[in-house]
């Protein structure tokens, strides 16, 4: 038995609040046990549904729990979703305030697709979202959960939005014709020192894949990606917790950077 639709709208109405008053609340899966991950979706359609009404917009989506490392790292291991509103980006270079803003943030590094072109699936290939893409950008995704101490099942980060914190996207537009998108090296430095590489192989094999999966998932919520979306397809490396006073600076190898700091 799944959750009745006076519980998904209490669930994530409760999710949206936790949101507004940076502040976490127990694991959804332990008080709900019998949560599916379709109430999980329609939970996290209403948290988006009142950040919406609260004057958000939506300015793309995100893949999330693709790569190895970070399914080992949440013990979740199959990939979901989430939106991104404007009131989630932060500048280049810029600082993410922690205290008032964020609750339990980790930093991952990750390639960044603008789109150019809508996509809708079901049937949309890599080679559709290779045609849709108007450039990849380096990119800092900072996940933060609103569930307790990160004790998250697949349900939990779902209902969750994906636990989407804010972003950070490089300056460098790069033409994803002009690349070998699955062999793409990432370097991640945490307060001036190494602290991880990868390569983009590790979403799902191709950053491509990722994309095309999401756009065909989305689909079977006929939801579609929107020209001058960015999408989001997926972190290289582990997550990297991160505490006021940190500054994170990525190298997409030989193409670009970002780098975020946090007050």
């Amino acid at each position: 038995m799944s959750l009745n639709e006076a519980q998904r709208r209490e669930l994530g109405r409760e999710l949206y609040l936790a949101l507004r008053d940076c502040r976490s609340i127990e694991p959804l899966t332990e008080r709900f046990p019998q949560m599916t991950i379709e109430d999980a979706y329609r939970i996290s359609e209403v948290m988006l549904e009142l950040r919406l009404e609260d004057g958000e917009k939506v300015v793309g989506k995100k893949i999330g729990v693709t790569s190895d490392a970070v399914q080992q790292m949440l013990g979740v291991f199959q990939p979901d979703f989430g939106f991104l509103t404007n009131r989630m980006t932060i500048a280049n270079g810029g600082t993410a305030k922690i205290a008032g803003e964020l609750i339990q943030p980790r930093a991952e590094a990750e390639i960044a697709f603008l789109l150019k072109e809508d996509l809708k699936g079901p049937g949309v290939t890599e080679a559709d979202v290779l045609r849709a893409t108007e450039c990849i950008l380096p990119c800092f995704e900072i996940v933060d959960s609103r569930i307790h101490d990160w004790k998250i099942k697949i349900q939990d980060t779902i209902a969750d939005n994906a636990s989407c914190g804010v972003y950070v996207l490089g300056d460098e537009r790069i033409d994803p014709n002009d690349v070998d998108l699955p062999n793409l090296e990432v370097h991640v430095s945490k307060n001036g020192e190494h602290i991880s590489s990868g390569k983009s192989s590790a979403v799902q094999g191709n950053p491509l894949t990722a994309v095309a999966w999401l756009a065909n998932t989305l689909g079977e919520f006929g939801i579609p990606f929107k020209a001058g979306e960015v999408i989001l397809s997926g972190s290289l490396v582990p997550l990297e917790p991160v505490v006021a006073g940190d500054r994170m600076y990525m190298e997409l190898v030989g193409l670009g950077s970002a780098s975020i700091s946090f007050s």
